[in-house]
């Protein structure tokens, strides 16, 4: 079924901004001057920005991706914790590809998928699709401005 024009809106914006910060985090992920900081970890401060970069990745590309969009991308959540040391050219490449999958899925939204239940139990109560993509959205910017603050606190 055909999109409302504010649901066709809403999508557009929500595409549209999940590609901007993602495009931020590739901006992010190029300013750190030593690749080997990516990785660092201090004091309390327990994912460091390479492994936010996995995460938001393959959050992403789960949800939305895989999910929403039948990609076929299988997640390793586990490996986007405890990996480390991803070279940043990789993580650039899966900062691409999330903005690829994200933008592809969202495109294909129909009126119907995003008034249904969001076909897996994230929390402990059923969401809408449109609710949950809101919320993904927020989860992006949360760990974006994460990585920020890392970033600066290293330069």
């Amino acid at each position: 079924m055909l999109l409302t024009a504010q649901q066709y809106f809403m999508l557009k914006s929500l595409s549209t901004l999940l590609a901007r910060d993602l495009n931020k985090l590739k901006s992010e992920i190029e300013a750190y001057t030593d690749e080997s900081d990516l990785w660092v970890v201090e004091g309390k401060i327990s994912n460091s920005a390479g492994t936010l970069c996995l995460h938001l990745c393959g959050n992403l590309r789960y949800f939305i991706g895989a999910i929403l969009g039948q990609s076929g991308y299988v997640r390793d959540r586990s490996a986007e914790f405890n990996d480390r040391d991803v070279p940043r050219a990789e993580l650039l490449t899966r900062i691409e590809l999330t903005i690829q999958e994200v933008t592809d899925t969202l495109e294909g939204l129909s009126k119907n998928q995003l008034a249904e239940t969001f076909p897996v139990m994230v929390f402990s109560y059923e969401m809408t699709v449109e609710f949950f993509l809101i919320h993904l959205y927020g989860h992006l910017n949360y760990h974006l401005g994460q990585v920020n603050y890392h970033r600066r606190l290293l330069s």
